[in-house]
This record gives structure tokens, C-alpha cells and sequence, in this order.
């Protein structure tokens, strides 16, 4: 089976969806991160997994299930902190991060019978979800990161490797108030949706 990673940043103000701010405030924009962690570690939860791991910049917190296991990110960019979570696989890994409260466990369950590697490209640009039957480091560390291009460039390092690659379908991260109101749109029955409505009403929008 699989190992599900989540690559996330403890949800505290100022350190965490600093493109919602305006119009949320930094308190504001670390609640609606932290709903969208829960959803995304809910998803992750209810998938069939091997291990299910939490690579966290910060400290865990109340919203934390139980059946994780957490590692701290390492220094460096985001290409780096990438690969060294997939370092610490042995087997199959799925890695997706904390910008996609709309996942579900059937876009999680993956099969690598047939295929080498998933990738799930988002609407910005960059990928929500990286999958390695045989996880190699190599192949994420020097991937321009934060970039429009940076999931072309990362799908086809994938290519370039001979890897055989299965898109995942096309999701819309929530970097920015837009994207959280179609996000949320997209998952109605979220705790990401929920905490958006309960801001919305707080503060007369």
C-alpha cells in the first residue's frame, strides 16, 4: 500500500495564506488554512495508506487526527523540503499539500500498476499531488518552485526519467480570496466552506 504525504505549515497568523490578506485579516487567513488542513488531513485519513505522515513547518495542534505520524521539513526551499519527504519513503508515496481542502479519499486512492508516477497539476500553474512508485529525490530537487511553470517543469522531469505518468485530475489551490470562494463552491459540505460562510457572516460580506 501506499505511504500519503502532506507537506503543510502550522496554521498560525502571519506565517500561513498571507494572499488572503486583504480583505481577511492574518487571523482570518489562519483559521481558513487551518479548516483547509482539516479537510486535507480528513481526506487522507479515510484513504487506504500504509503510513500516513505529516511533514510540518511549525508545531501540531488540536486539529491533528490521530494516525499520523509527523516530521519536521527540512531547511532549504521548497524543492528540497519536497524531496526530503519522499526521502523518507520506502515504497509507493502519494505527497499532496494543504492548498486543496476539496480532496477526496477516491482522488487519493492511487494504483501504480501500470504507471510509475501521478501527477495532479493545479490551476495556477504548479501540482497538488505528486505521486512515486519508486520515490527518488533526484527528481523534484532543482524544480523551479512558486513558478506558472512549475508543473510543466516538474511533469516532465517525471518524462524526461522514462517514467510513466498518470495525470491526476486538474485542481484550484487557495492562494488567494477568488480561489477560496470557488474552492469552497467546489466542496460545499467542507470545513473550509463552513469557516468561509462563518467569516463571511462575521464580517458583513
Amino acid at each position: 500500500m501506499t505511504t500519503l504525504l502532506v507537506i503543510a505549515k502550522e496554521p498560525r497568523p502571519g506565517r500561513v495564506k498571507t494572499r488572503l490578506t486583504p480583505p481577511f485579516t492574518p487571523r482570518q487567513a489562519a483559521e481558513l488554512a487551518e479548516a483547509a488542513l482539516v479537510d486535507t488531513l480528513r481526506a487522507v485519513a479515510a484513504t487506504p495508506a500504509r503510513r500516513r505522515v505529516l511533514v510540518l513547518d511549525g508545531a501540531p495542534g488540536p486539529w491533528l487526527p490521530p494516525g499520523f505520524e509527523v516530521v519536521p521539513q527540512c531547511a532549504g526551499g521548497l524543492d528540497e523540503r519536497l524531496a526530503a519527504a519522499f526521502a523518507g519513503c520506502a515504497g509507493p508515496a502519494l505527497l499532496v499539500g494543504m492548498d486543496t481542502p476539496q480532496v477526496t479519499p477516491e482522488l487519493l486512492t492511487v494504483d501504480f500498476r501500470g504507471c510509475d508516477a501521478y501527477f495532479g497539476p493545479a490551476e495556477d500553474g504548479g501540482f497538488w499531488a505528486l505521486g512515486l512508485a519508486d520515490p527518488d529525490p533526484g527528481l523534484l530537487r532543482g524544480v523551479p518552485m512558486s513558478t506558472p511553470a512549475t508543473g510543466a517543469v516538474q511533469r516532465e522531469r517525471l518524462v524526461a526519467a522514462g517514467l510513466r505518468v498518470r495525470d491526476l485530475p486538474r485542481l484550484r489551490d487557495v492562494d488567494t480570496a477568488p480561489d477560496a470562494e470557488s474552492v469552497a463552491a467546489s466542496a460545499p459540505h467542507s470545513r473550509f466552506a463552513a469557516e468561509l460562510d462563518r467569516l463571511r457572516a462575521a464580517t458583513g460580506r
